[in-house]
């Protein structure tokens, strides 16, 4: 029997499954969906749209990203406004105990709800560290101090563990330093790997056994590798595997992102960047916003990664296969009326919202 890899997380459309998204989902190669704003209408629509992708492919990973403050995609029809993790890192300096217990609330609820609508899974938490100079990150990270940043990740994942739902720490080993935003340009941070080590890439070794995903950053470390760390075996194998010993699942940032693609001074395809987040220690390559219009980009990746699997340019992972089932929930879940009574949420829900 052949061993089974689905590395690709897709998006689709719109608010409801196109022909042509259900074609992409059900093709072996794709193991998960990453939805948007876009996909948004309102619960029912989102929690039907989910049955819908459930019914095609049940073994689907449904994501998004989700982690409060201004990354929030789900905001109306009862949608909790989750606080920034700045906010919380600000409350820590106040009161570290209070603080412990509103990040154990913001998992909770942040993944109850998500989950009472179908999704399996979200991008969260960022440990990235504030060092008050990256845009992109900004009020997206706790904390400047790696531990204050690690006490409070490991509590919002607690409460995301609560509801059922596996985590994901991004952007190792740490994006807060460098003031380029890699959606538009490939940021370097000059550090050495001891600097980075010794700081920024502290709570992703000591919540080692807690992660149960990494997202490498769309950065280049150039004193440890040319290559950004989402493309560098010297990043994911060498020191995240090998030397932080984490066992569980990496995912590529987007590859959509064309500053992340030019590689040795090269912009590479959409496939030759999935192949090469995989070779390079990825377990699952994202490519997002895609299927929009067209949608061409998505099935010359099918095609092309198809293309490159028979021709050996990839190998099948069974190990990686495992990794990606190991995120997809395995308790049931209330459907929403029920979840706004049961005790866990409420006092969740309570201690946000007073």
């Amino acid at each position: 029997m052949d061993v089974i890899h689905s590395p690709l997380v897709i998006d689709v459309a719109g608010i409801a499954l196109t022909a042509a998204d259900r074609r992409r989902l059900t093709d072996p190669l794709v193991g998960g969906v990453i939805h948007f704003a876009r996909n948004w209408h309102d619960r029912a629509q989102l929690t039907a749209l989910n049955a819908d992708i459930k019914a095609l492919r049940p073994d689907l990973l449904i994501c998004v990203d989700h982690e409060g403050g201004r990354v929030q995609r789900f905001r109306t029809d009862g949608f909790t406004r989750l606080p920034s993790m700045r906010s919380l890192g600000e409350a820590w300096m106040r009161d570290p105990m209070q603080a412990t217990r509103q990040a154990t609330a913001v998992g909770c609820v942040l993944a109850s709800e998500l989950r009472a609508c179908g999704v399996d899974f979200s991008f969260a938490p960022v440990l990235d560290l504030d060092y008050g100079e990256s845009s992109v990150i900004g009020d997206r990270s706790f904390h400047r101090d790696p531990r204050v940043v690690a006490l409070l990740a490991k509590s919002v994942m607690h409460g995301m563990m609560q509801a059922g739902m596996a985590n994901c720490g991004k952007h190792f080993p740490g994006h807060g330093f460098v003031k380029a935003d890699s959606h538009v340009a490939i940021p370097v941070d000059r550090r050495s790997l001891k600097a980075i080590l010794a700081d920024d890439a502290q709570p992703f070794d000591w919540l080692g056994g807690t992660l149960t995903a990494v997202m490498p950053a769309h950065v280049i470390y150039p004193k440890v590798d040319a290559r950004p760390a989402g493309f560098s075996s010297k990043w994911l194998k060498d020191i995240l595997r090998g030397r932080l010993g984490f066992d569980g699942a990496i995912f590529s940032d987007d590859l959509s992102m064309e500053a992340a693609r030019r590689i040795d001074g090269e912009l590479l395809s959409y496939v030759d960047a999935a192949l090469a987040a995989l070779g390079a220690g990825c377990d699952m390559a994202l490519l997002c916003n895609q299927s929009v219009g067209d949608g061409v980009p998505l099935d010359e990746l099918l095609e092309g990664m198809a293309a490159a699997k028979s021709r050996g340019r990839w190998r099948v992972d069974g190990a990686s296969e495992s990794r990606r089932r190991l995120l997809l929930p395995t308790t049931p879940v209330p459907a929403w009326d029920r979840l706004l009574g049961t005790p866990n949420y409420r006092r969740a829900s309570d201690l946000l919202t007073a």
